[in-house]
């Protein structure tokens, strides 16, 4: 990733509510594009990590009601 730009996933189509993620400054931005004011910011090895884990269903059980 080396666009300055918001992206957000293919997945989200035409839906506003959705997370966008940009690379700038050496750092990755993370966002929701209905409160775009409000920004996280981490390493891209971070990053990466939190992608990889997000993969392999780390956090699947956040996803489901208790």
């Amino acid at each position: 990733m080396t666009s300055t730009e918001w992206q957000k996933s293919s997945f989200s189509e035409a839906a506003s509510n959705c997370v966008e993620v940009r690379a700038r400054k050496g750092a990755v931005e993370l966002r929701e594009s209905d409160e775009g004011e409000v920004i996280v910011r981490t390493t891209r090895l971070k990053f990466s990590a939190f992608l990889e884990a997000a993969k392999a269903g780390e956090f699947d059980h956040l996803t489901t009601a208790p």
